[in-house]
């Protein structure tokens, strides 16, 4: 379909085209020829957000819960800055957003007019790929083109700089069509590889499956494969802090997050296995630690749909590029044509140490005295919501590790959080976006009160459009994981981690139009959260707990994953015995 229409209103029929409903965005003058045309349509709505860096988070919420393309929409210059946060955050998690900017008249781009930026500079090292259209003709095609690039492959960012003269200009409309785009990426794996790793299977004594948002991001098939894969073979699975969902938490051979803050099973499994079989994930910092201890004595195996990811950071024996799910699907039909063979007796034996390691109980606590501990906060709100159509945010700290440690996910998309760049303030806005997906679930946003501050807000938001998103504030009037590593490893010098001034929550929460509950004692919390969760409307949860609990286990920095910090309720000799004795 080709047809004559203003580059605004071909930006409108465009996302139309694309299956778009809902668009995050804070109008301006340079956009403000594509606001008049949303204006005047009925098939997209749009969400007025407070702040661009709020309509980025907000759309990757939309886009990690629903599995689809988030979209924001924002104006030239600082509008398109601010967006400059969440793009980076959607290109380290593999997010698919697209990002729409308005842009001066092309023939002022370069005078250093009112609110010019060079957009496209700027936002090339954070994004997947982005444009900057300059003829109307050409601005639909970038459009279609753009939503393929950011949702192929490997998942990212993009954007569109749309100077306002393009949008005003009258041009043909070219519709979406089934034309293969330049950008296709692999998705069927090597089969001599992918047998490569069916016989690495077959022989493998310690073997463990290693899990990332790659699986997530490769949808519901790929998802089924893995549990189908696990199930089949019995081998132990852990996961990233972004690939939590992939496999349930309630299943037999889950050992829980792994990394940094991850369970202690997990750990030593990782660095005692013969077998690595790491599934989309990109062989994080945060999980890896010190690259030359890495599961130091393991045969290691990488699938990724992005051959740039392959190794990248670890040096892998049998590297197999392509989308999880078909790999997967493959892998099975080899297995299985094979005689679906694994070495039962030493994968017996694996079972027998890693339960060694469970017995340990490394998130174990005892909740005493009249100060809630954060961990009770999180285990009770487990607890709690666990029953209902739940989703999860997080802002980035502390609560965010508890939030991983203590909340159960049994299913991909309902845990959304920033792992890779660590962005506080990404959770109020991106419980928005959740929200706005699945308008009659419960959303919760875990949050500390120093992140929550930063995009706070988005509680107008929220109120504007009716999204019950319930913000649950572990509060301990500390930059918790700032302190945390100053109390380690800074000698207990804790520089400007204290915050000495802080808002009285619920009358925030009553200034918004919202519901404030505060709760200081661990017998009123049950009564508190149900209390949170009945209410039909957004709400503002301060939990006051204990100020300076520390997030245990933990890796320290430059140490090897069987040489961890457990808490102090752990049975820490246990742990030491199953460590050989390298347990700090």
């Amino acid at each position: 379909m080709t047809k004559a229409m203003t580059g605004a209103k071909m930006v409108v029929q465009a996302l139309v085209d694309q299956g778009v409903d809902v668009v995050f965005g804070y109008p301006g003058g340079a956009v403000l020829p594509i606001y008049d045309e949303i204006f005047q349509q009925n098939h997209i709505q749009h969400v007025l957000v407070r702040h661009e860096q709020g309509a980025v988070h907000a759309a990757e919420g939309y886009a990690r819960s629903t599995g689809k393309l988030g979209v924001a929409l924002v104006t030239s210059g600082p509008g398109a800055t601010n967006a400059v946060t969440g793009l980076t955050d959607a290109l380290l998690d593999s997010i698919p957003i697209l990002v729409l900017t308005g842009q001066v008249p092309t023939f002022m781009i370069g005078s250093d007019a009112f609110q010019e930026a060079d957009t496209v500079g700027i936002t090339r090292p954070c994004t997947k790929h982005n444009w900057l259209v300059k003829d109307t003709d050409d601005l639909a095609r970038t459009i279609h083109e753009a939503c393929h690039v950011a949702t192929a492959g490997r998942p990212g960012p993009v954007l569109v700089d749309i100077p306002k003269d393009v949008q005003f200009a009258t041009g043909t409309y070219t519709a979406k069509t089934g034309r293969r785009s330049h950008y296709n990426p692999q998705v069927k794996g090597d089969i001599n590889a992918i047998t490569d790793l069916v016989k690495a299977l077959e022989k493998a004594k310690r073997p463990l499956f290693y899990t990332g948002g790659g699986v997530i991001n490769s949808g519901d098939a790929a998802t089924q494969l893995l549990r189908e894969l696990v199930a089949a073979t019995n081998f132990p699975i852990t996961s990233t802090l972004m690939g939590l969902g992939c496999y349930p938490a309630s299943g037999d051979n889950w050992l829980g997050m792994l990394g940094m803050h991850g369970l202690y099973e997990a750990n030593m499994a990782m660095h005692d296995c013969d077998l690595m079989i790491n599934i989309g994930a990109r062989f994080d910092d945060r999980i890896t630690g010190v690259v030359e201890k890495f599961s130091p004595n393991s045969k290691k195996a990488h699938i990724d749909i992005d051959p740039s990811s392959i190794n990248k950071v670890i040096h892998v024996d049998i590297p197999i590029v392509g989308d999880i799910a078909h790999v997967l699907e493959d892998l099975l039909k080899v297995w299985k044509s094979r005689g679906r063979k694994t070495n039962a007796e030493g994968v017996s034996k694996w079972w027998d140490q890693i339960n060694e390691w469970r017995s340990i109980d490394c998130l174990k606590f005892t909740q005493t005295g009249k100060v809630i501990k954060p961990q009770y906060a999180l285990s009770r709100l487990e607890a709690l919501t666990k029953k209902y159509d739940r989703y999860i945010t997080t802002e980035v700290g502390q609560h965010q590790m508890w939030a991983a440690q203590y909340l159960g996910f049994e299913d991909p998309n309902r845990w959304m959080t920033s792992g890779g760049l660590g962005t506080m303030g990404y959770g109020t806005p991106a419980s928005i976006g959740v929200q706005m997906a699945h308008r009659d679930s419960l959303v919760i946003n875990v949050a500390g009160e120093a992140s929550w501050l930063m995009n706070m807000q988005e509680m107008g938001t929220a109120m504007q459009y009716k999204l019950p998103v319930k913000q649950f504030i572990l509060n301990n009037e500390r930059l918790g994981m700032v302190r945390q590593w100053q109390e380690l490893l800074h000698g207990e010098r804790y520089s400007s981690s204290w915050s000495e001034s802080l808002p009285d929550f619920v009358k925030l929460a009553e200034a918004f139009g919202a519901k404030g509950i505060i709760c200081s004692d661990p017998a009123d919390l049950d009564d508190a959260i149900m209390e949170m969760i009945t209410y039909d409307g957004p709400v503002i949860f301060d939990c006051l707990v204990e100020k300076h609990e520390n997030c245990f286990p933990m890796i320290p920095s430059g140490k090897a994953h069987n040489d961890m910090i457990l808490g102090e309720n752990a049975d820490t000799a246990n742990a030491i015995q199953g460590a050989g004795g390298a347990l700090v």
